[in-house]
């Protein structure tokens, strides 16, 4: 190889070199600083994380406490302070996860420009080695002056094939990371609307709270004996409403097939929470002996503060969805939701703020189906799940003779096909 178009190569390869060199440590300061601000996020995140669990301890203590104005506006509160911390957090995420697809884009584009300068030098020291590999031995030996000046072309040739093998190792590497950086942002642009459908929920939680808040104190003129007299008729509603449906639900005939169900045992269905606090059990519990008359209940009860995210525990079909509150307030399930599963049981998830499914909506195991609230009938926020046959699950109307309240839909299950949940979480 004449010796002119060795220097070329070895001058071409160095100046990419240099050029891309540079480039990197121009897009290192700006990836340094994303970096950064990513984990200033992350450490103020935590620090707020910390503060909804203190107000998650208080809500707990609050709900122990005696029914009462004060306390009923404490929970209120209490509710909304960790509401808004939750935005907080969730605006930090949206944040992050701006900063992440910014610290993506600008690897894809610096990946992008070195596989582009590989690929010139790749196609340049391949031309290179095309012309050594036209020029014959014999022709390469006359044109030489000495044996040695042959080897040293020969090596320089081999050289250059060992070049090439080397730059389509990295482009190799380049396109792999490329390809890897485009799934993680499309990653994050996926978890980036979910943040911002996340801080749209909350943002009408904490309003609805807001107004629960307004509205209690109204009714009762902020005075304590005016509030124990609605609670007072709020619990004789609620037994009354119960009474109706119970006696619908008696009146249904069904005999449950034990083989259309699964096995009891752990893990048939998933946790419809994060965290998991039980506040009541299935069936004749000491509370439903003193509210529900004896007749047991229905469900088991979970604490879970106003706004905590509700979970499908198996997958399925979203069978019903509504809000009792609308016709007969305060007296049952208030927002509640309804999925058949596929395993042979349905499940029932009331008390909501915000429903995040519709009727005939499929379902997996740990969609997001709902928000935790403090509607219908309830002594604090919580969740009520109750799990049933499968083959009973049905949505009905009933109307009630309870004065201020209508014509409702809600679930209406044969009572014996009423399911321990705790069988099968």
């Amino acid at each position: 190889m004449p010796k002119k178009y060795y220097l070329k190569i070895i001058f071409l390869v160095l100046l990419l070199v240099l050029a891309g060199s540079g480039r990197d440590y121009l897009q290192a300061s700006t990836i340094d600083e994303l970096q950064q601000k990513i984990q200033a996020n992350q450490d103020s995140i935590k620090k707020l994380d910390e503060e909804i669990a203190k107000y998650q301890k208080q809500l707990t203590q609050t709900g122990a406490e005696k029914a009462s104005l004060n306390k009923e506006i404490n929970i209120l509160e209490l509710s909304r302070k960790k509401l808004q911390t939750d935005i907080t957090i969730t605006q930090n995420k949206i944040s992050t996860a701006n900063l992440k697809i910014q610290n993506l884009s600008q690897g894809i584009k610096t990946t992008v420009e070195k596989i582009s300068d590989n690929q010139s030098a790749l196609a340049e020291t391949l031309r290179q080695v095309n012309d050594q590999e036209k020029a014959s031995f014999v022709q390469n030996l006359i044109d030489r002056e000495t044996l040695a000046e042959l080897w040293d072309d020969l090596n320089r040739y081999q050289n250059l094939n060992q070049q090439v093998d080397n730059l389509i190792s990295v482009l190799r590497q380049d396109k792999k990371q490329l390809e890897g950086d485009k799934q993680q942002k499309e990653t994050e642009k996926k978890q980036l609307s979910n943040f911002a459908s996340q801080l749209t929920d909350q943002k009408k939680i904490t309003e609805q709270t807001k107004q629960e808040k307004n509205t209690l104190l109204s009714a009762t003129k902020n005075k304590e004996a005016t509030y124990q007299q609605l609670l007072a008729d709020r619990l004789k509603k609620r037994q009354q409403v119960e009474a109706e449906l119970l006696r619908a639900e008696s009146e249904l005939k069904y005999t449950l097939n034990p083989s259309s169900l699964p096995k009891t045992g752990k893990g048939v269905l998933a946790w419809p929470l994060d965290k998991v606090i039980i506040t009541q059990g299935f069936g004749n519990t000491q509370f439903a002996q003193t509210h529900y008359d004896g007749k047991g209940h229905n469900g088991v009860d979970f604490g879970a503060p106003i706004g905590t995210k509700i979970y499908a525990t198996a997958d399925g079909n979203v069978i019903g969805a509504g809000d009792t509150d609308l016709t007969c307030r305060g007296a049952s399930y208030g927002r509640w939701v309804m999925i058949k599963h596929d395993n042979g049981l349905a499940t029932i998830y009331g008390h909501l703020s915000v429903i995040k499914v519709t009727e005939g909506q499929r379902v997996t195991t740990g969609d997001l189906i709902a928000y935790s609230g403090n509607t219908g009938y309830t002594t604090g926020p919580h969740l009520h799940l109750s799990t049933i046959a499968g083959d009973a699950a049905k949505v009905g109307t009933l109307k009630s003779k309870v004065a201020g309240c209508g014509i409702y839909r809600i679930p209406i299950i044969p009572t014996n096909a009423y399911l321990n949940p705790l069988n099968y979480l």
